[in-house]
């Protein structure tokens, strides 16, 4: 509903309580998503859960980028909005249809999956290993709300685009996100399968995408749009493949009834750091041009990666006490 209310924004107070609304109801998707992924998956398979589930978070824009356009194009602004937000129904009535009812889910849990016991959170906010997840989504997640927000006018601004020509190719860093998200998901499990540990497995793979961020640093030095828009698609492939492998630590660590406590300490850290990084992005552009946040954005992978390395130890089933 906050979405389709955009269209009826007044001015900037309007506009402002719709956005700050549409993050509200936004808000409690990735808890809910990790929690489930981390109740209905064995570990080996949850970090590719979670990249299948990062994989419809970055098709979204890929589809929504031209559609977006279209609508813009041919019915106003004030369609896109209402027909973006009227699909967030048919997304609701589809799960509340494919999802098992509680009575089914529990018969159909294993024993291990029925014990979700809770932990209370002044225990979880004394781990270290809670600190290293948030801290990385703190530091990290802020790259993939620059090039979700700044992306489409970055390329108006900078490669001068016409909105045609965004919708027609700044789809394609969010197809490349979709398949990193996959593939970063894949590879953990697939270690896992072929005897590495758990803690090796998980670091490989978000060492990989740290190590391919960096990239979008040469999108500021890039003689053409093309190769700007290819240096942007290997910035989100690694993002993707790295954050979906993040979001698993929780289930890792900790028993599922804490998971989704992590995740919304994480995630609240995540939309800090994109809020901090998002107005920044204003001034320094006003002021300066794109390339200090492209800078920027391209070490705050790495940074992530060295924060949540030095807090989380290795990777292993800690054992919490339950709240009573």
């Amino acid at each position: 509903m906050a979405e389709i209310g955009h269209a009826f924004a007044r001015g900037l107070a309007s506009l402002s309580l719709m956005r700050g609304l549409l993050g509200l109801g936004e808000a409690g998707n990735w808890p809910g998503a990790t929690r489930t992924i981390a109740a209905w998956f064995a570990p080996a398979q949850r970090a590719l859960g979670m990249g299948i589930t990062n994989v419809g978070a970055s098709i979204g824009p890929a589809v929504a980028l031209p559609f977006v356009v279209w609508l813009q194009l041919s019915f106003g602004w004030k369609a896109a909005f209402v027909a973006t937000g009227a699909l967030g129904f048919l997304w609701l009535a589809a799960w509340l249809a494919i999802y098992p009812r509680p009575a089914a889910a529990k018969a159909a849990a294993t024993p291990e999956q029925t014990r979700h016991p809770r932990v209370p959170w002044p225990v979880l906010l004394r781990s270290h290993a809670v600190w290293g997840i948030v801290l990385a989504r703190f530091f990290g997640d802020p790259v993939w709300w620059l090039y979700l927000f700044w992306l489409p006018k970055y390329f108006s601004d900078v490669r001068h685009f016409s909105l045609r020509q965004i919708g027609a190719s700044a789809w394609v860093p969010y197809v490349f996100a979709a398949l990193g998200a996959a593939l970063g998901g894949w590879l953990s499990g697939f270690l896992l399968d072929r005897g590495w540990s758990m803690n090796r497995a998980r670091k490989t793979a978000i060492f990989i995408g740290a190590l391919l961020m960096p990239v979008g640093i040469a999108a500021a030095y890039a003689d053409s749009a093309g190769a700007a828009l290819a240096y942007t698609s290997v910035t989100l492939f690694a993002f993707q493949f790295w954050v979906g492998n993040v979001q698993t630590l929780p289930s890792d660590f900790f028993p599922v009834g804490a998971v989704g406590s992590i995740a919304g300490f994480a995630g609240t850290a995540a939309g800090a750091g994109g809020m901090i990084l998002t107005f920044c992005t204003g001034v320094v552009v006003d002021h300066f041009s794109y390339t200090p946040i492209l800078l920027t954005a391209g070490i705050l992978g790495p940074v992530a990666t060295l924060v949540l390395f030095g807090l989380i130890g290795r990777v292993r089933r800690l054992e919490m006490p339950a709240a009573a």
